[in-house]
């Protein structure tokens, strides 16, 4: 040691510290100020995401290049903080690994960082080490504590203490093979009427035909069927009482399941082995069971299209896209449920040049035919009359695609690209209209179709940024238009796209029309089931119940006065009490 050191040298300059506060206080204030502005989660999602791992990045870059440390302090407690959080991670629950990592932990680490360096500013560099080291590694440590359950809808990582584990896909362990199911010919009976087949009912477009429900739920409560474990996904369930069919993630298989109506017994299950997972959805499958031509027809997170027998779950036939239209599953995983129609199953598979849509025999599973559409999609094909023309509509991130369903024919494209997802249904008003709702900065659109000599034309009617729906449906009701805008439920004027009324908070909820009685039932994000007026005046909400725990981005199904609603980890049937 050189005996002619400086006291000064042996103390150290303080640190030059107000770049790191700047860059603290910025990093803090786009994590939680967008929460408290209305829509900016939804439309400015990627601020509380990526803002503070930037901030966390610039102040490394602030430690190492101007914060007057010494040479040795910034070797030190960089290195020290880059194998702290490379051992956090390494305990961490696995959820916790990924996206979640800078979303949450560096960025924790970061700030503990620069806390210990303004506190310890003017001490001697050995002590200001020790504490730059020791400080973020407790603050990361916390995170050890925490699992996550993907994203919820408002974009931030839906997190929970890591014990004890509620998720239910961890608890379907069992490999054993599960034993054929017994054909039951009264499933075959039941699907020649089916009530709800597949996907937001028969033409896709969330209207049941329920009977006139009472409006007081605290007086009449709901009356409990059952409720059970369930695994996770985001399917919703199709209908043909009494059995209904959901899609699961059962560790590490993927199964489709038949349960009884009135009693949630499982009646069989068709599983395979094959898991899709993903950090902000989660695991499982993401579409929905149709019911049609005897058959129960399906597709799986990774794009595996089945033909399963009604009566046991017996695969028919299959075909996999990744060969078919020789692509990967899109980031969430394909969520488009498949549209049966004229003896054909018509799929969203998103491959290139003409292998967009593809249409397949539905007895044989032979390739009928395909065409071009966007890359990018989590919508469903859905049958629609437009003009007095059955066709089928499309949604994609290149725009509305509209199909001959025989033949598979382009009839009309109508361009209105993006460059993100687009997760929703066409809304066909009339036989003309069509609202094209898409992604949170975009809102909807209503364009009307007209016919020139032999050709589809269309005419832009309005686009209204008072309706940003995201991954939340439209319904459409009376000349108004109703559905979730950013975080808020609303109502704008089917005319003019105008806003009506913004009001009552159910998350990214799901729901219906129930056309009888002109009510809107919405399974909140939360679980909650409220019931509302189709009120083109005012946000009336007439009752709700809690029905599951748990984030719900599955769409409820009402058949007569049965409601069925999911989520990732449980199922629930109830019955809704009824005006005398």
């Amino acid at each position: 040691m050189n005996s002619e050191t400086s006291p000064q040298e042996s103390v150290g300059k303080p640190l030059r510290i107000w770049p790191a506060l700047i860059l603290m206080v910025a990093m803090v204030l786009c994590r939680f100020v967008p929460g408290f502005i209305e829509g900016a989660n939804n439309q400015y999602w990627y601020i509380p995401v990526f803002f503070p791992a930037l901030g966390s990045l610039l102040l490394l870059l602030w430690w190492l290049a101007g914060s007057r440390a010494t040479g040795r302090e910034k070797y030190l407690c960089f290195l020290g903080f880059i194998v702290s959080t490379v051992l956090i991670i390494q305990v961490s629950h696995a959820t916790m690994q990924g996206p979640v990592t800078s979303y949450l932990t560096v960025p924790l680490g970061m700030l503990a960082f620069g806390l210990a360096a303004y506190f310890n500013r003017s001490k001697a560099p050995n002590i200001r080490v020790s504490k730059i080291l020791l400080w973020p590694l407790i603050a990361m440590s916390i995170t050890m504590l925490l699992r996550n359950d993907g994203i919820n809808g408002n974009y931030a990582f839906d997190l929970k203490l890591r014990w004890p584990s509620a998720t239910v896909d961890g608890a379907w362990a069992s490999d054993q093979p599960t034993p054929p199911a017994k054909p039951d010919p009264k499933i075959d009976t039941a699907l020649t009427n089916a009530e709800w087949p597949g996907f937001r009912g028969a033409d896709r477009m969330g209207r049941s035909k329920a009977p006139k429900l009472a409006t007081d739920w605290t007086a009449t409560p709901p009356k409990l069927l059952w409720k059970k474990p369930v695994g996770a996904g985001w399917s919703s369930f199709a209908v043909a009482t009494p059995f209904v069919f959901t899609q699961e993630q059962r560790a590490a298989k993927e199964v489709v399941a038949c349960y009884d109506l009135d009693s949630g017994e499982e009646v069989w299950i068709q599983e395979r082995e094959a898991r899709f997972d993903e950090p902000m959805g989660g695991p499982g499958p993401r579409s929905t069971p149709t019911l049609a031509d005897g058959a129960v027809f399906t597709v799986s997170a990774s794009g595996m299209l089945q033909r399963l027998k009604a009566n046991s779950g017996e695969v028919v036939w299959q075909q996999d896209f990744k060969s078919i239209a020789e692509r990967e599953p899109p980031m969430w995983g394909y969520s488009s449920s498949p549209l049966v129609t004229h003896s054909l199953v018509i799929v969203y598979a998103g491959g290139s040049s003409d292998k967009g849509i593809i249409a397949f025999d539905s007895a044989t599973g032979k390739q009928r035919w395909s065409a071009a559409c966007g890359s990018d999609s989590y919508s469903s094909p859905q049958l629609s009359m437009v003009l007095g023309q059955q066709l089928v509509l499309m949604l994609t991130n290149e725009g509305l695609h509209m199909l001959d369903p025989e033949t598979g024919v382009v009839r009309f494209n109508y361009t209105w690209k993006i460059k993100g997802y687009r997760a929703l249904q066409p809304t066909v008003i009339g036989d003309d209209v069509v609202l094209l709702p898409t992604t949170m900065s975009e809102g909807t659109r209503a364009i009307r179709i007209t016919r020139k000599e032999d050709a589809l034309v269309s005419e832009d009617l309005w686009t209204s940024k008072d309706m940003k729906t995201d991954f939340t449906e439209l319904i459409a009701h009376n000349r108004f238009v109703y559905g979730i805008d950013g975080s808020l439920f609303s109502c704008i004027d089917l005319k003019t796209g105008a806003r009506v009324w913004k009001s009552g908070r159910y998350g990214k909820g799901a729901s219906l029309l129930l056309e009888s009685t002109n009510h809107i039932l919405i399974a909140a994000e939360n679980g909650r089931v409220a019931l509302l007026e189709a009120n083109p005046t005012a946000h009336r909400e007439l009752t709700s119940f809690l029905a599951i725990k748990g984030k719900t981005w599955n769409h409820p199904v009402l058949v007569g006065d049965k409601l069925l609603v999911r989520n990732g980890s449980e199922a629930a049937c109830y019955v809704l009490p009824l005006i005398p």
